[in-house]
């Protein structure tokens, strides 16, 4: 164990990032939950991640500006086909997500084939480099997760426009995945909506937000004493409080029916 690893210089901006990352996913997730379509962010996810992967093999790695439309424009593709599918095919909606990300995430196989950097490609995909981050990188993300959550609630545009949800969805799994992994992106939508499901709305969104912070910072904390990969360790964290907190909310629950 190592105790200077808490080194606030490389925590900080890692834990920032987490807290963006929740701003957004927080309310989505409690979405994804109620439209009963758990893993269009692990399809959305894997198909921004192919723009990436794409870009690279263009050489357009050194401009970030050509990753991000790179990224965007392959994610929003697949969110309009996931509204065409819902739209035509609302009854297996599931299956089909299922299948696009299966079909994402071998294409990105096929893509690294040849690219003797491949395996750690994939590997940052997957699991992110959010320890790597820093407080310039996240200006950016910041600008896009504000805009993104006044266009949901200030503009309301999922009243407004059809199949906004899809778009607001696909350019914040595009910012997010790039820095906190496929897999990051999944636990950081669905573990605070799952364990809060039971709450009233407005409970439901700061409890979240709360557990998804608690388990970023232990989940970062633990990762530098350890020497373990953020990412991974973040996943874990987040199932463990989100266990946590549902059993203490079950409890709660249960005393107040008693009553």
């Amino acid at each position: 164990m190592n105790w200077q690893a808490l080194d606030l210089t490389i925590l900080g901006p890692a834990f920032i990032a987490g807290l963006l990352v929740l701003s957004t996913h927080v309310p989505m997730g409690r979405l994804v939950l109620k439209r009963g379509i758990i893993f269009i962010d692990l399809a959305v996810a894997q198909i921004a991640g192919i723009g990436v992967i794409a870009a690279d093999n263009f050489g357009w790695d050194e401009s970030p500006w050509q990753v991000q439309i790179a990224a965007v424009s392959t994610a929003i593709f697949g969110a309009f086909i996931l509204r065409w599918t819902e739209k035509h095919f609302a009854h297996i909606q599931e299956a089909l997500i299922g299948v696009l990300f299966v079909l994402a995430a071998t294409l990105s196989l096929l893509l690294l084939a040849n690219n003797p950097h491949g395996g750690e490609h994939l590997k940052d995909l997957l699991v992110g480099q959010i320890l790597w981050v820093s407080y310039d990188q996240l200006i950016a993300p910041a600008i896009i997760y504000a805009g993104l959550l006044f266009a949901w609630f200030g503009l309301k545009i999922a009243e407004k426009i059809p199949g906004a949800f899809y778009l607001v969805f696909a350019i914040t799994v595009t910012v997010s995945v790039q820095f906190v992994g496929v897999y990051l992106v999944f636990a950081s939508l669905i573990v605070p909506a799952l364990a809060t499901r039971d709450l009233l709305a407005n409970q439901q969104l700061i409890i979240a937000f709360l557990l998804g912070a608690l388990a970023f910072a232990l989940g970062l904390a633990v990762s530098a004493l350890f020497d373990l990969p953020s990412g991974a360790v973040i996943v874990w964290s987040l199932a463990v409080v989100g266990t946590i907190v549902t059993v203490l909310i079950n409890k709660k629950m249960v005393s107040l029916e008693g009553s």
